[in-house]
């Protein structure tokens, strides 16, 4: 009894199985192969593989400040000990900027720029040498931001630190303008001279601007009718006298 109820159910399932619409189906169960079963057992058709999208390209952004500085130098804590010269590959791998934190490589880039600028060897408060710092970390600002651009804290440093240097090379261009140049050379400094006058054009200056065209052009075409009126009364009054 028990081995007749298997097969009716059997019988039943292959039955609704065909008998169900064709778009209901799965692919998976369409496409796949018939496979002889028991009767009694349903086929499961195989598993639907999904497969992963595929990986996009990363962009390759500017090169950063910091990507010339070698691996294998010491930290600017070590790089003035000896002791630290003739040290174990294992120590000075340690000690080295291959293992150094992003502030160390910052800090040390800044002292690359200062060292070009500075006057002697004791310069630390000159223009040149507060030029060079605010160079290194405006240019460390930008390439955070563009990993980051919604940082709108750090967007705000950037921004005050560019005026700072702003001011700064604009004092230095007046002062020494030898100076200047030579900053702007050694740093890769764009400088823009900044306009004699500068207006925000709103609307209403954009319409008195023009409206002041306007009138000056009509005053322009009277001027010139007047002047050609008096021309012609200045030659009858020559032609009178002459008759």
């Amino acid at each position: 009894m028990l081995t007749a109820l298997r097969s009716s159910l059997g019988v039943l399932g292959e039955s609704v199985a065909l008998s169900a619409k064709p778009w209901t189906r799965s692919p998976a169960f369409l496409s796949a192969p018939r496979v002889g079963c028991a009767a009694g057992s349903f086929a499961a058709p195989p598993p639907v593989r999904r497969y992963a999208r595929v990986a996009k390209k990363k962009t390759t952004g500017p090169v950063s400040q910091l990507a010339d500085l070698p691996s294998t130098m010491l930290k600017m804590d070590y790089a003035a000990v000896p002791l630290a010269q003739a040290t174990d590959e294992v120590v000075k791998r340690l000690l080295s900027l291959e293992l150094a934190s992003h502030a160390e490589k910052l800090q040390l880039k800044k002292e690359q720029y200062v060292a070009k600028v500075q006057r002697d060897e004791n310069d630390r408060s000159s223009v040149e040498v507060k030029v060079a710092v605010l160079t290194a970390r405006i240019r460390n600002y930008q390439e955070h931001l563009l990993k980051h651009h919604k940082d709108k804290a750090n967007k705000r440093r950037m921004l005050m630190a560019v005026d700072r240097r702003k001011k700064l090379l604009k004092k230095l261009r007046l002062v020494n303008f030898e100076a200047f140049e030579k900053v702007c050379e050694h740093l890769g400094i764009a400088y823009t001279f900044p306009p004699e006058y500068y207006r925000r054009a709103t609307r209403r200056w954009v319409a008195k601007k023009a409206f002041c065209i306007k009138v000056f052009q009509e005053v322009q075409k009277q001027k010139a009718e007047q002047r050609q009126t008096k021309q012609g009364l200045v030659s009858k009054d020559a032609e009178i006298k002459a008759v």
